[in-house]
């Protein structure tokens, strides 16, 4: 089992995959990170688009990944930076249909450190090698995007909700 987190303006006991928005880096699913402070961050980022009268919320989760490895889920795990991921990222961004290949997808986040060079890419501003120069030098966050509500409903237990401060 290992601990997840989610990062929300509400808690989120019971997960939908289809729920969220569409045409984002992994695909349209339920978005997860092992990094607790990348989560409360996103909480608040997500709260703060939602207005002064909502709190960032953070959820906690455990996940049985060992038992969803076992059971033959299409895993597609991104360890770095590289043109595989840069090119799902841009297809899942664009509605493309490469997202549909797998279960769940893991790997870097394409978050406000890396975004601008993702859509340079993305819009024939700069090459692909040009845009792997740039990633080179970026942290690599981390994100588990399961496309597969069977995963969620099976392997994924909801532990606790907490209310984050809003930092104004």
């Amino acid at each position: 089992m290992i601990t997840l987190f989610h990062g929300s303006y509400i808690s989120v006991s019971t997960p939908l995959v289809k729920l969220g928005r569409k045409n984002v880096d992994f695909g349209h699913g339920f978005y997860l990170t092992k990094l607790r402070k990348q989560a409360e961050s996103w909480a608040g980022i997500v709260a703060e688009r939602k207005g002064r009268h909502v709190q960032p919320t953070l959820t906690t989760y455990l996940f049985d990944y060992d038992a969803v490895k076992s059971e033959g889920y299409r895993i597609k795990i991104f360890e770095a930076y590289n043109i595989e991921w840069l090119d799902y990222v841009v297809d899942c961004r664009k509605g493309g249909v490469i997202q549909y290949q797998y279960d769940i997808v893991e790997g870097g986040v394409a978050n406000d450190n890396v975004i601008d060079t993702v859509e340079d890419y993305e819009n024939d501003v700069i090459t692909a090698e040009q845009a792997l120069g740039q990633l080179r030098y970026k942290e690599v966050n981390h994100q588990i995007c399961i496309l597969n509500q069977d995963i969620v409903d099976k392997f994924l237990s909801f532990v606790s909700s907490e209310t984050l401060k809003r930092e104004d």
